[in-house]
């Protein structure tokens, strides 16, 4: 299972509040139609992200089979059925950034995860076996962990994704080096 991860923001001079309903209307398109593959999709309005300033942001997770599915939905996403709405909303986005994130482990149930815990590790430092430590106190039922498997600009290297906080990702547990951020999210 693969996530595409997109943080976003409204360009400036538009409303927070019309751009999140042009957001919605696109992820209802892909819902009502949706191509093959894909799974689910949903956006928040979460903090801004440190890896992309400070200016409060959206976060779509569009959750698809595999990377065959992701491709199916980037034409999709401009392809017939779709394109109004996936205009409507480019239209008035100002900057973003995206990533391609794979569940390690729990479920990629999206709409209960009001929290995001982002997980960075330093340049060069080989990645020990962390699932068992970040998923420590995860409710695999309605939780996951992802880590990133293709960065299109800057992102963390996992994600846990929960109702709350797990145990294994406290700063006292990460290795040396390793960073949590955490951040609650709203669903649109």
């Amino acid at each position: 299972m693969l996530a595409y991860v997109f943080w976003h923001r409204p360009a400036p001079g538009v409303a927070p509040e019309v751009y999140a309903a042009a957001i919605s209307r696109f992820h209802r398109s892909i819902a009502a139609r949706p191509p093959g593959g894909f799974v689910r999709s949903v956006s928040f309005r979460a903090p801004a992200p440190n890896w992309l300033g400070d200016v409060p942001a959206f976060e779509d997770w569009y959750v698809v089979e595999d990377f065959a599915a992701l491709g199916v939905l980037n034409e999709a996403a401009v392809g017939r059925g779709h394109l109004s709405a996936h205009d409507a909303a480019a239209r008035q986005a100002g900057p973003g950034s995206g990533s391609i994130y794979r569940l390690l482990e729990g479920t990629a149930t999206l709409e209960q995860a009001r929290v995001a815990v982002w997980i960075e590790k330093p340049r060069g430092v080989e990645a020990p076996l962390l699932a068992a430590l970040l998923g420590d106190g995860m409710d695999g039922e309605h939780a996951g962990l992802w880590q990133r498997q293709l960065a299109l600009g800057p992102a963390p290297e996992y994600c846990v994704l929960a109702g709350e906080a797990p145990t294994g990702v406290g700063a006292a547990r990460l290795p040396r080096g390793w960073s949590a951020t955490i951040t609650d999210r709203m669903p649109i």
